[in-house]
């Protein structure tokens, strides 16, 4: 049986491990003097998604040759690693101020989000997964804030699907009541989380270490993890936020990061993605059965209410003001309160 302390140090452990293989190279071969290096820093989420594009990548005439170095981690604790010095020729980032960040840093070029598909290379939504069977019959957002369920969810200090998550929740509940509904969801919902860990990833480590009833995630993280063996379940809501996730090329980029990033938002590209639970950007892209979802012949049904962040919430800039502020940020105040900061 886990305990509340088990998981703890088995997470530590996991994150040490992660942060100890954090750069590691991806290709299948050794860099020689015909091979190009490319730098990818991202978040831990779409490793498997970025994995598979860039095995196909290596394909084509653009990505001969290409041997990658990687480092995944939270999403805004990379972004700020790049920001500092970290080499990166290509992000991928769970929400879009992580590559603003990089724009006021003069890494990225203003027009990295001109094109079709605004700088977004990947898409999901925010479900709850939990456990086998579903034994305390969570459906709904109000069912996480009933007596006695315990929640895991990421720390939106560190990790962008924290706030994806924190968002989903709120909306549902302002959408009819506004701000002060919105508010006293959230203040009952952290009231419930067991435990906030730092990235997207840790928490899903969390939840299958055995803390908690429900994990807030991603949707293509639940199905994934069912493609690797895992046997819980997971409820996409009726009322859900639609997850966003930019990708870019640094200035000082190898050109064949450029060729990259196309090959990702091609509908080749895209379908890879799917394949590991991704949403597709593109109506056009050919989704088929994917392993893992609750219904592999039809696995990603329309919630009844599909939020946006610009459409329903503002925009991050006006988000990022108004809920994550560390001083009078909405969400800051109501971890603060609750003691789950």
């Amino acid at each position: 049986m886990f305990t509340r302390k088990r998981a703890t140090r088995l997470i530590a452990a996991t994150t040490a491990l992660a942060a100890a293989l954090g750069l590691s190279a991806c290709g299948g071969a050794d860099a020689d003097s015909s091979s190009t290096t490319l730098s990818l820093v991202g978040f831990a989420v779409p490793k498997a998604g970025n994995n598979a594009a860039q095995k196909e990548f290596a394909k084509t005439d653009e990505g001969k040759g290409v041997v990658w170095k990687e480092s995944y981690g939270a999403s805004g604790d990379q972004s700020r690693a790049v920001a500092g010095g970290l080499k990166a020729d290509y992000v991928h980032f769970s929400v879009t101020p992580d590559v603003t960040r990089l724009v006021e840093a003069g890494l990225v070029e203003e027009s990295w989000d001109d094109g079709e598909h605004k700088g977004i290379v990947t898409d999901s939504v925010v479900v709850l997964v939990v456990r086998e069977g579903n034994p305390k019959n969570i459906q709904t957002w109000d069912d996480l804030v009933k007596p006695g369920v315990s929640i895991v969810t990421p720390n939106p200090g560190s990790s962008g699907a924290a706030r994806w998550n924190i968002l989903a929740g709120w909306q549902q509940a302002a959408a009819d009541g506004g701000d002060a509904a919105g508010t006293a969801y959230l203040t009952k919902f952290f009231k419930n989380v067991a435990a906030l860990p730092g990235s997207g990833r840790d928490a899903t480590a969390a939840f299958q270490a055995g803390t908690g009833d429900v994990l807030i995630s991603y949707e293509n993280e639940a199905i994934l993890a069912r493609q690797q063996g895992e046997k819980f379940d997971y409820v996409v809501p009726d009322e859900t936020l639609l997850i966003e996730n930019p990708g870019a090329v640094t200035k000082k980029a190898d050109p064949k990061a450029k060729a990259f990033l196309d090959f990702v938002l091609s509908e080749e590209g895209q379908e890879l993605y799917v394949s590991k639970g991704f949403r597709p950007i593109s109506p056009d892209v050919k989704v088929g059965k994917v392993k893992g979802a609750n219904d592999p012949s039809d696995p990603f049904p329309t919630p009844s209410k599909l939020f946006t962040i610009d459409g329903d919430l503002g925009g991050w800039e006006a988000i990022n003001t108004k809920f994550f502020d560390e001083k009078n940020g909405v969400v800051t105040k109501i971890q603060q309160e609750t003691g789950k900061s």
